[in-house]
């Protein structure tokens, strides 16, 4: 049994051999996945690529779990931690841990990589070694992200989500401009990076400037000793600039259409799925800059707001499945925006909550889309109708989906998007009436164009000679929806786990 580490009680800096776990099982989780791709280079089957890539991540997906349950929620504080000295001259140390607000995102990525994995179980023919490996790299590389409590570390987790996903959507896409879509994204994310990092420096340099004596790129330690208040407005938008790329915030989305319409499912699943941009906005660029969030949270609440109408707006519009969940994504991480914004316990657990169902209900949703497009060759409106009649379970599925992204109860988007509105209409209530606008509207894309697609009258002979789903993809399915359900259900059970560190993150402010 492991003993979480008790950190980060105010005032307090940990010092190594208090940060240091009894087991290092997060370096575990993220060795598994390494040592999974040098099995699969090494493998003479090219075929037997898949089945050691679904083992490593399952094992991952368990040691996740070993995690969560070995996790005391009621201390608000890091648990789990590490820390061993990496690079002493720049005093940058590799530190892990985890708490309240990235415990249950380690049990997810794992989870929502399996399924990547499993659903693509029959469509990769080309290169298959090759697609697998890049995939577990994505996969570390996001765990790691989750993980770190230095800043160096984290940005050089951040950077490494790239090589992977260029490379996946270049080779596996299935747009005519997916080359172009590829690198799009990576340019606008080396974009990102740059006031990221600069960021990241110019704290680490203000310690230096006030007496430490040396860098400091240790989370713990930043959050024990907040910046001066004149330095927090120029960090506050160099860190919310590079977070607003990757969550993604209008108007730097533009990325998100291109890959949902060139990249293949399963990175359309991972970049819908799992909002990194907005993760980073809530563990550094408030907590490091408090004072400046505050002061500005007027414009946290106008680009939520915005974001939450234009998607919604834009969504209407769409001819084609996969445009459409595009926007949408951007529509539901402004409404992700505007909860941060509220600055109560309410708010940033609805926006974390959100942020979880994104991973289930936006990664899933992308999942079975590319069940649709494999049997279909295509998602666009013109080419589907009456798919209800050939692939009754798939279009069932689908509607449950699409139910969870309009909140409706019973389902885990509903605790969500309620925690947010009731949070937003107290602090902003302008921002909360228009909101709730945007749920409208969500409402009306989402029926509309799910009545075209899969309502009505055969027209499309590939429809009407498609194969419903195979019990591979049923099971992967259901699986989702049971989450869906369970957290509709039983909210609970992840509120009580994000409450103390919630609780925590306003007591900062």
């Amino acid at each position: 049994m492991i003993e979480p580490t008790t950190t980060l009680t105010a005032g307090t800096i940990i010092n190594s051999s208090e940060s240091i776990a009894v087991f290092p099982v997060l370096s575990l989780l993220l060795l598994v996945l390494p040592l999974s791709c040098a099995v699969i280079l090494f493998s003479s089957d090219p075929l037997k690529a898949r089945l050691i890539a679904f083992v490593g991540s399952i094992i991952t997906l368990l040691i996740s779990l070993f995690v969560v349950f070995n996790f005391d929620q009621n201390n608000p504080g890091f648990q789990f931690i590490e820390q061993i000295p990496w690079i002493s001259s720049l005093n940058i140390d590799y530190i892990v841990g985890i708490d309240g607000l990235s415990v249950l995102f380690l049990p997810l990525t794992s989870f929502l990589f399996s399924g990547i994995i499993l659903s693509s179980w029959t469509s990769i023919r080309s290169m298959p070694k090759l697609f697998y490996i890049l995939l577990l790299i994505l996969e570390t590389a996001t765990l790691g992200i989750f993980i770190s409590l230095n800043t160096i570390l984290f940005f050089l987790f951040w950077e490494l989500t790239l090589l992977p996903i260029y490379f996946l959507i270049n080779f596996w896409g299935i747009g005519p401009n997916r080359r172009h879509a590829a690198v799009k994204y990576t340019l606008v994310m080396m974009a990102g990076g740059m006031p990221l990092l600069l960021g990241f420096i110019l704290v680490a340099f203000n310690h230096t400037a006030n007496g430490s004596g040396e860098l400091v790129f240790d989370y713990i330690h930043l959050l024990n000793n907040p910046l001066p208040a004149e330095y927090q407005t120029t960090i506050f938008f160099l860190l919310l600039l590079g977070f607003a790329f990757k969550a993604p915030i209008f108007p730097l989305h533009t990325w998100l259409p291109a890959i949902a319409m060139e990249g293949p499912a399963s990175i359309a699943a991972i970049m819908t799925g799992l909002k990194l941009g907005a993760y980073g906005l809530i563990r550094f660029t408030i907590p490091l800059a408090p004072d400046a969030a505050q002061n500005f949270h007027w414009l946290l609440a106008g680009l939520g707001i915005t974001g939450v109408l234009y998607g919604a707006v834009l969504a209407i519009t769409q001819t084609n499945l996969r445009k459409m969940l595009a926007f949408s994504s951007v529509s539901h991480v402004g409404l992700v925006i505007l909860g941060i914004a509220s600055f109560s316990v309410q708010g940033i657990q609805g926006a974390l909550f959100q942020l979880f169902n994104f991973t289930i209900v936006a990664g899933g949703i992308f999942i079975l889309i590319g069940f649709l497009h494999h049997r279909t060759g295509s998602t666009e409106l013109v080419s589907l109708g009456g798919v209800a009649k050939t692939m009754p379970l798939l279009a069932s599925c689908f509607f449950v989906f699409g139910l969870a992204g309009l909140g409706v109860p019973g389902t885990n988007g509903f605790i969500a998007e309620n925690l947010i509105l009731i949070s937003v209409l107290k602090t902003h209530t302008g921002a909360g009436i228009a909101a709730l606008v945007g749920m409208v509207l969500a409402a009306a894309y989402f029926l509309s164009i799910y009545q075209r697609a899969f309502l009505g009258a055969v027209n499309n002979n590939v429809v009407s000679e498609a194969m419903d789903l195979r019990k591979r993809e049923l099971l992967l399915t259901i699986a989702f929806i049971v989450l869906i359900i369970s957290g509709g259900i039983f909210p609970n059970v992840i509120l009580d786990i994000t409450r103390a560190s919630s609780e925590a993150w306003i007591s900062t402010l």
